[in-house]
């Protein structure tokens, strides 16, 4: 048990370190942008050199996995890691090229999606069947938390160092991941033969999955992405012109946090309710709290509540509403997440198959992550309220298309036994 126990921490320090990573340069993007006096064209490779990295590397990393040793694959994309952060420092000088820094962004995404794919996997063929979905929170919460703490950090550290401070701590924090998952996970042992993709790719519990999962990718890409969008843009614009990032920030906090304390609590539930469930009933509760988005200026002028507010300053009365509704966005999705986790992970655990069971789920999330926001940037010429309208339609349309297919296929009584 305690040997478990270890593995499991490992795996989460792996979770967390590459999580900090990934949020770390994220959120020193603008600084690059200045740095290079890039273009609108690279500033748009900055983002698209990392996620088509990203869906590149999902099948041969995923395949990798299944075919051998899923602890040397995470161990090696831990590595690229390193190797990425330390290639960053070197690219981060005016004289180098924003080029230079396209390729090692893209670096980056084969590793961060590489130690998502292989530590997902892992937790999922060590956790027992009755505690995979909490075992999955759980690790979704450390990286939740390199989210929380990787934002507040990036913009101290570099404050203090610099660019090499910042890389510094990123390389200090996956040397010990790296060490953790080679001396404290067993060998991976499973081992599949052919294409295990292929013997995927027609499986009735992965296809129900999919049909929510397809369209619930769009829901929250443009929830996720506009509700900064909508703090900050100014009143003619149609939203709230919050000009303090502090209050935009807090806006963003709220969600991460309230996913972050619950996902270990829902998906231990999941595990006695059933999974489909949850699924179930948290895309619908993000799709409730979307549509409600637009009518957090009326709630608050109705329910009478403040304009200002200590340290934050003038804003208006829809901040605590907005602050509301993003914190239930947050608890949505740990309804629903560790469940869906969980769902792949029992398909893939089978037969051996486990990460390309998790690449499915992130290749079927790749479509809509993508021409969401071109999609966003539309409604948004017309209105920003469609954005959220639009959001939370495609959250139902997932869910009543996943219910109807669950039911088609299991019976009326999927949705709780399933």
């Amino acid at each position: 048990m305690n040997g478990d126990r270890l593995q499991f921490y490992a795996l989460y320090l792996a979770r967390f370190a590459s999580g900090f990573g990934f949020v770390t340069l994220l959120t020193l993007l603008p600084k690059y942008v200045t740095l290079f006096q890039a273009s609108g064209l690279v500033v748009g490779l900055f983002t698209t050199a990392f996620t088509g990295a990203q869906t590149l590397a999902t099948v041969p990393l995923a395949w990798a996995g299944d075919r051998g040793d899923k602890r040397f694959v995470l161990a090696g994309v831990l590595g690229l890691g390193v190797l990425s952060y330390v290639a960053f420092a070197f690219v981060s000088t005016p004289g180098a090229g924003s080029w230079q820094f396209v390729v090692v962004r893209a670096l980056q995404g084969v590793a961060v999606t590489g130690s998502g794919l292989m530590s997902l996997a892992l937790i999922g063929e060590l956790a027992p069947p009755d505690r995979r979905a909490n075992a999955i929170g759980k690790a979704n919460s450390w990286r939740l938390a390199a989210g929380l703490v990787g934002g507040l950090a990036a913009g101290a550290l570099y404050g203090w160092g610099g660019f090499d401070a910042v890389y510094a701590v990123l390389v200090a924090l996956l040397l010990p991941a790296v060490a953790g998952v080679w001396y404290l996970v067993d060998a991976d042992e499973t081992r599949v033969r052919g294409n295990p993709f292929a013997g995927l790719a027609f499986n009735r519990r992965l296809l129900t999955l999919t049909s929510f999962r397809a369209q619930y990718a769009v829901a929250v890409t443009l929830v996720r992405t506009w509700v900064p969008i909508y703090a900050g843009v100014t009143a003619a614009q149609g939203g709230l012109g919050y000009t303090a990032p502090l209050a935009v920030g807090a806006v963003l906090t709220a969600e991460k946090l309230t996913n972050m304390l619950l996902q270990p609590f829902t998906g231990r539930l999941s595990d006695r309710v059933g999974r489909s469930l949850f699924v179930f009933v948290g895309g619908g509760l993000y799709g409730l709290v979307a549509l409600a988005v637009p009518f957090t200026p009326a709630i608050g002028a109705a329910l009478g509540l403040p304009a200002s507010f200590p340290v934050f300053g003038h804003l208006s009365p829809a901040f605590l509403p907005l602050l509301a509704c993003n914190g239930l966005l947050g608890v949505a999705d740990s309804v629903r997440e560790p469940a869906s986790m969980a769902l792949f992970a029992d398909e893939g655990t089978d037969d051996g198959s486990v990460a390309s069971s998790f690449g499915i789920r992130e290749l079927v999330w790749r479509p809509g992550s993508v021409l969401a926001p071109m999609l966003g940037g539309a409604l948004m010429t017309m209105e920003i309220d469609w954005v959220f309208f639009v959001g939370g339609a495609a959250a139902f349309s997932g869910v009543l298309t996943f219910l109807a297919v669950l039911s088609w296929n299991y019976g009326a009584r999927a949705l709780t036994e399933w």
